[in-house]
């Protein structure tokens, strides 16, 4: 078993040794000995794959290719994801507010409640201010959902499945190996 397996198998025995201690089940000296045994440590290699700079190359390729405006927004969704190492939960909870064209300051709302502060340069930059030239500057969501017609729909955000639909879209058109969301994080 992997050590995280065994750890988290060990904590559970040594909560029921602990109630079985306090219900008087077991002496403490006995306790003591059971609990007594160490943790394992070790590491293994995390899931998922890293994309490598060719493969982010034809992402980008295959959503300039698309003309729409789910093409620009594709684009910005990727970059921002890639440069900043954003979730996809943290992509679609994005608004205007958390993002200052003026210093490129992008605040990221996390996990757990957590802030995170980033600024976008190069690439993202460029691809976030071709999004906001076709989207508009008004309050809302950083991005829209687009219709079938290639219609920007300033009434709904998007869900983080439409954020893994498109990149498992774009991943086909590029002829890219699949991958996860989170494998732009890595």
């Amino acid at each position: 078993y992997s050590p995280a397996t065994v750890n988290l198998t060990l904590s559970a025995v040594r909560g029921v040794l602990k109630a079985a201690w306090q219900l008087g089940q077991m002496s403490a000296a006995d306790y003591q000995l059971a609990v007594s045994v160490k943790s394992v440590k070790g590491s293994t290699i995390p899931a998922g794959r890293e994309l490598s700079a060719g493969e982010l190359s034809a992402l980008m390729t295959a959503c300039d290719s698309d003309t729409t405006h789910a093409g620009i927004r594709d684009a910005a969704i990727i970059a921002l994801m890639y440069s900043c190492g954003l979730r996809r939960e943290e992509v679609i909870t994005l608004t205007m507010e958390d993002y200052d064209p003026e210093t490129g300051r992008l605040v990221v709302r996390g996990k757990g409640k957590k802030e995170r502060t980033t600024y976008l340069a190069n690439g993202a930059l460029y691809a976030l201010g071709d999004w906001l030239k076709a989207r508009g500057t008004e309050a809302g969501p950083l991005f829209y959902a687009i219709n079938k017609s290639g219609r920007i729909n300033n009434q709904r955000a998007m869900t983080p499945q439409a954020v893994y639909n498109l990149l498992a879209k774009r991943a086909e058109q590029a002829g890219v190996n699949s991958f996860s969301p989170h494998d732009l994080r890595r």
